[in-house]
């Protein structure tokens, strides 16, 4: 059986938000039954031109990057009442490529109650747009608070980290599952 891979996805742009944060910690303890990597050309990426031929550099690195992964695990702030630009940048590159198309998906939403939920409606409606499996027994909100974050840029309060850890296991063990047999359908009855 192989390692599944996961794609971590930080909507933010700033290397110190709790949503990065999350992330940077979700790769440092995937241990051994899975591995964790971040992705960080959120910035890289142009604005996303539809029909762009050939695609920029950056996009086809992007293509690949989620063609290798199993799954891929989204934490974003909220902007604006949605999710930030650059990510919905990012998730409109795929659009053309089908590269979310079937690919098991999560989220983490770490503001605290009554904060991200406009941007976890969005996500979650991209999401669909683009066609990706979104694994709801791996999604949630988990609570960071920047206070919780540590010196080193890793979550440490135990609980949220023991939480995010599942959540990510949780993808990954959900990625691991062999694909279900197709149904043969007859329309000649």
């Amino acid at each position: 059986m192989t390692i599944p891979r996961i794609l971590l996805v930080s909507g933010s742009t700033r290397e110190a938000s709790t949503n990065t944060a999350a992330l940077r910690t979700v790769a440092a303890d995937a241990g051994s039954d899975f591995v964790a990597d971040r992705y960080e050309g959120l910035l890289d990426l142009p604005a996303f031109v539809p029909g762009a031929d050939p695609e920029p550099p950056v996009v086809e690195a992007l293509h690949r990057r989620l063609a290798e992964v199993d799954a891929v695990l989204f934490c974003t702030p909220e902007y604006a009442g949605m999710i930030p630009g650059s990510l919905k940048n990012l998730l409109e590159w795929t659009v053309g490529n089908a590269d979310l198309s079937d690919k098991p998906v999560a989220y983490v939403n770490v503001a605290y109650e009554g904060r991200g939920d406009a941007a976890v409606a969005t996500l979650r409606t991209v999401l669909g747009y683009v066609g990706a499996e979104l694994v709801e027994a791996a999604c949630g909100r988990i609570t960071v608070l920047q206070s919780a974050v540590g010196p080193d840029g890793f979550v440490a309060d135990a609980e949220a980290r023991a939480r995010l850890n599942t959540a990510a296991r949780t993808l990954a063990e959900h990625a691991a599952r062999p694909a279900e047999p197709a149904t043969a359908v007859r329309l000649d009855t």
